[in-house]
């Protein structure tokens, strides 16, 4: 990896003393490090493009990811839409898949704010076959109909969060990377967790990113930053991407605090994400002993662990009482993830407390 370790992401344990929150990796706080090099970050108005420190982090990003310009924006949501839209023309749609974060936790903006559709296939990250792919990209040239709707993006979301974290084989990126040239349209990668993959498939951010004309990645998942992801693009895109977060009203001043996090976690907080897989990897080893059939330990690729249950919601309650947050992503599968801010002690005290309650709990019908 091209980001070295650092031990400034040592926390003291969450254990029992306290809540053990593993609904996402974006509940954690700055370290002290973190918040000192928050404290020291030379500021300026980014939205004359004069803060250094958000300069910084931006051509810091763009190598590191193998591309010409990355942009600076407050969230993985806006990131997607900039991205999306400086690609999409009003009126055409985008190939997700059916689970995709743009198309099931983004409330709709792409066809709210941005005049586009979406249309899903399942299985995009595996078992969707690339013959299906490939016929179900639309052009206005397919039989002379001017009536359908045009595709201008083939998206994908590196990992897969709603199948738990999956990871993309970085050659299969490049049959989509193929597939999206040979239709003439732009593939677009929601790389929320982009770092988890590299670290869980041991290979550099930028043979993950290399496939894509844009990607939306992020600072505050699993790297521990307050705020933040950034765009990387070409730089025929990024006046367009500029544009659409000015209009989102991501324009930003001072925001080299923010930047300073992101630079930090960029440089300290990447290969320390081998940890929280094994975090992962062993709890779903101790739930599926304790409940088998409930965890499949071997679907267990970077920090996520998918648990099947009667009632989601009434199981997260019942553990949140017991001080274990977990979500709830249907209505019967719980979502676990483990993030920084919970060391080996807060695992085995959740592992635990989970255990016993899906030991009492009926299977799902």
């Amino acid at each position: 990896m091209a980001t070295p370790a650092s031990r400034s992401t040592r926390r003291p344990a969450a254990g029992p003393v306290g809540p053990v929150d593993l609904r996402s990796d974006t509940v954690t706080r700055p370290t002290a490090a973190m918040r000192r090099a928050m404290a020291a970050a030379e500021v300026g108005d980014d939205h004359y493009g004069e803060d250094p420190s958000v300069r910084a982090l931006e051509e810091y990003a763009a190598d590191l990811l193998g591309h010409e310009k990355a942009v600076f924006v407050p969230s993985g949501t806006m990131g997607n839409f900039v991205a999306l839209r400086a690609s999409a023309a009003v009126g055409t749609e985008i190939i997700a898949d059916t689970e995709a974060h743009i198309v099931t936790y983004e409330m709709g903006g792409l066809a709210a704010l941005g005049g586009i559709q979406t249309r899903t296939i399942p299985g995009l990250a595996d078992t969707a076959e690339l013959a299906d792919v490939a016929a179900a990209i639309r052009s206005h040239s397919i039989g002379g109909n001017y009536n359908m709707v045009r595709t201008s993006v083939l998206a994908v979301e590196n990992t897969a969060a709603r199948a738990g974290g999956r990871v993309w084989s970085p050659a299969r990126l490049d049959q989509f990377r193929d597939l999206a040239a040979a239709a003439g349209i732009a593939l677009h990668c929601d790389g929320a967790r982009l770092w988890n993959a590299a670290v869980a498939g041991a290979v550099e951010p930028r043979r993950l990113a290399e496939p894509f004309t844009t990607l939306s990645v992020c600072l505050s998942k699993g790297l521990g930053a307050p705020v933040g992801s950034l765009v990387i693009c070409d730089a025929g895109r990024v006046d367009e991407v500029r544009q659409w977060r000015r209009r989102l009203g991501g324009a930003m001043r001072q925001a080299g605090v923010l930047a300073a996090a992101g630079l930090h976690a960029l440089h300290h907080h990447v290969e320390r994400l081998v940890e929280d897989h094994r975090r992962a990897a062993e709890l779903a080893a101790l739930l599926a002993n304790a409940a088998p059939g409930r965890v499949d330990p071997k679907q267990v690729e970077t920090n996520m662990v998918l648990v099947e249950v009667a009632d989601a919601g009434r199981f997260a309650h019942r553990a949140a009482e017991q001080g274990v947050l977990v979500g709830a992503i249907s209505p019967t599968i719980l979502r676990i993830v483990t993030h920084l801010d919970v060391d080996d002690a807060g695992i085995h005290h959740a592992g635990s407390v989970l255990a016993d309650l899906l030991r009492a709990e009926p299977a799902a019908a």
